[in-house]
């Protein structure tokens, strides 16, 4: 008697599968990355300093773009120092020790940067930094 051995097929690997996963990293990341670079308003010129902190954002902040003509744009939408308050006091509530960037332009009279300030501790944020930029190197 002749016994035959049956070894299984070997396995193949569902491509189809691991190319949705792949597929739906890419656009997350793509998604991601297009929302942050929409925070920073590229019209906004920040002042210079020599000293400073490490340009890195933390996970979460909230990017306030004060202009140049005193408006306050966050998250791509123009507010006044009302919707503001509302909008920092829903989030404060939510997440504790929430920060926040403000990015005044250097043309931007320095009350109204104090007036955010003001906005952002009424609402319970005391976690506030500034974003300044280095200046360009002289040759």
């Amino acid at each position: 008697m002749k016994f035959q051995s049956r070894q299984p097929e070997p396995a193949s690997m569902q491509l189809a599968p691991m190319i949705d996963i792949v597929f739906l990293l890419l656009i997350f990341f793509i998604v991601t990355w297009q929302y942050t670079r929409a925070e920073t308003e590229l019209s906004v010129s920040v002042p210079t300093a020599q000293g400073g902190a490490d340009p890195q954002r933390q996970i979460g902040e909230i990017v306030i773009n004060i202009l140049a003509d005193s408006t306050i744009r966050v998250e791509g939408t123009t507010v006044d120092l009302e919707q503001l308050l509302e909008k920092l006091a829903k989030i404060a509530k939510e997440y504790e020790n929430q920060p926040v960037r403000i990015r005044g332009d250097g043309g931007v009279q320095y009350q109204r940067i104090v007036e955010v300030i003001d906005t952002c501790q009424k609402a319970g944020i005391w976690n506030i930094s500034f974003a300044t930029q280095r200046p360009t190197p002289s040759k």
